[in-house]
């Protein structure tokens, strides 16, 4: 029996309730018994990726302090490496009614009842200062920081218990929970298993950083992101559809295995590397790719400042192992896939 890696913090976190609790909080949710928070996509997205322990070891939207440290020291409060706040946010007319100790239930567009948020915790959000230190910047240009700019003025913070896990029409036969994707590498044998993380269609470069990290582990994870990504990126199915085609035709099929990944996309360039590989670790892997401008967008993050900051934490506080990648391309000298790294017309220019 192949042993997987400990998850975040030690313990896969389960959010979903089922049977008789399931039915009670239901119940007392559906007959007028708590007050309503209406929840964005982006926020569904975030409490599926917290009940079924994606995002663990957290187990609801950040309280006070943990937002706190991981926008000033990029730490828990328990000392734990993370890097991107994870909130529930309310306007002031939504949170005026609400009151610190009570259940509060987390409703779609349609009033579906998706969750219930046991708040522990109402707070300021200091917006301008996220923005600085999470993305660098305090533009609104920046998808990121437009966003939080949108929000709430107040943040509520408390575990969650899921009723109604979010439906999904697409991509079903991808969708594997951390558990399920566990269950698999174990199933395979697989000890060493890296991740791969996109929200562009595959091409050539990912190609050959995918291959070339394929000769160190066991197998890969290929787990393009299908959550909210800013308007002019290319939709899920297209990259999906891209996906297929090379898993059909390039890819050695008992070396690889495919998911989608359900977070939302938050544009914060080097934190968000250090996140998706964390969330990775829950899903299994051992190591992450880590490729030129993780996550980045516009030029509001230097090529390889990705992977920089994981300079800032010991590696065993993170827990899987990086694997850092240079620029790639096609070289007419080289004929063939090369890096800043590896490819001869370059190394000529660079010390003839």
């Amino acid at each position: 029996m192949i042993r997987n890696i400990e998850p975040h913090g030690g313990k896969l976190v389960n959010r979903i309730l089922v049977g008789e609790e399931r039915d009670d909080l239901r119940e007392k949710a559906m007959n007028n018994c708590m007050k309503k928070v209406k929840v964005n996509y982006r926020e569904i997205a975030d409490i599926e990726m917290i009940s079924i322990g994606a995002m663990s070891p957290l187990t609801g939207f950040m309280c006070k302090e943990d937002y706190e440290n991981v926008i000033d020291i990029m730490r828990l409060a328990n000392s734990l490496p993370w890097t991107i706040p994870v909130t529930l946010s309310a306007t002031k007319d939504e949170a005026k009614d609400i009151k610190e100790g009570e259940d509060v239930a987390l409703v779609g567009e349609e009033e579906n009842i998706i969750a219930v948020l046991h708040l522990e915790e109402m707070y300021h959000h200091d917006k301008n200062k996220e923005a600085l230190e999470v993305y660098g910047v305090d533009t609104t240009m920046h998808p990121g920081v437009d966003y939080i700019y949108k929000m709430g003025e107040v943040l509520l913070g408390g575990k969650i218990s899921v009723i109604n896990r979010p439906k999904h029409k697409d991509f079903s036969n991808y969708r594997l929970d951390p558990a399920e994707t566990r269950r698999l590498f174990a199933k395979k044998g697989w000890k060493r298993i890296v991740g791969f993380q996109t929200r562009n269609p595959v091409h050539r470069a990912h190609e050959y950083i995918q291959k070339c990290a394929l000769e160190i582990v066991d197998g890969i994870l290929l787990h393009p992101l299908v959550g909210e990504t800013k308007g002019d990126d290319i939709p899920a199915d297209v990259r999906i559809r891209s996906y297929e085609v090379l898993l059909e035709k390039y890819y050695p099929k008992d070396r690889i295995a495919f998911a989608v990944f359900p977070a939302a996309m938050r544009y914060a360039g080097p934190r968000e590397a250090i996140f998706h590989a964390i969330l990775r670790k829950n899903y299994g892997c051992t190591h992450f790719i880590v490729g030129r401008d993780h996550a980045g967008v516009g030029s509001y993050y230097g090529s390889f400042d990705a992977h920089y900051i994981f300079d800032e934490y010991d590696p065993l506080e993170v827990g899987i192992t990086p694997l850092f990648f240079d620029y790639t391309f096609y070289c007419n000298l080289c004929l063939g896939m090369a890096s800043y790294k590896t490819c001869l017309m370059i190394l000529q220019i660079m010390f003839c």
